[in-house]
C-alpha cells in the first residue's frame, strides 16, 4: 500500500494540508502493489459518497496531482508525496 501526505488547493486559498490518501489496487495484477507505489504515468480516478477525484502519478510514483472533490465543496486541486 502506497500512503501520502495530500494538500487540496483552493481558489485564493493556496496549498492546504488535508488527510493522508492510502492506496493498494489489485485484479489480475497489482496496479499499485501492496508494498510499493504506483508506476509514473498511472492514473487512479475514484467517485463515491465520500467524493470523486482523479490523480496521475509521477516519480516512480513518489508524487501525484490531480482534483478531488468532497462531499459539501467544490472541486480543488489535489497533490500529495508520498510517506517515506
Amino acid at each position: 500500500m502506497a500512503t501520502y501526505e495530500t494538500e487540496i488547493h483552493t481558489g485564493g486559498g493556496g496549498w492546504q494540508s488535508d488527510a493522508p490518501l492510502s492506496l493498494s489496487i489489485a485484479n489480475r495484477d497489482e496496479s499499485v502493489p501492496e508494498d510499493g507505489r504506483p508506476s509514473t504515468g498511472t492514473t487512479v480516478t475514484w467517485s463515491g459518497d465520500q467524493g470523486n477525484g482523479s490523480v496521475t502519478f509521477f516519480d516512480e510514483g513518489s508524487r501525484f496531482e490531480g482534483t478531488a472533490q468532497f462531499p459539501g465543496e467544490g472541486p480543488v486541486g489535489y497533490r500529495g508525496r508520498a510517506q517515506d
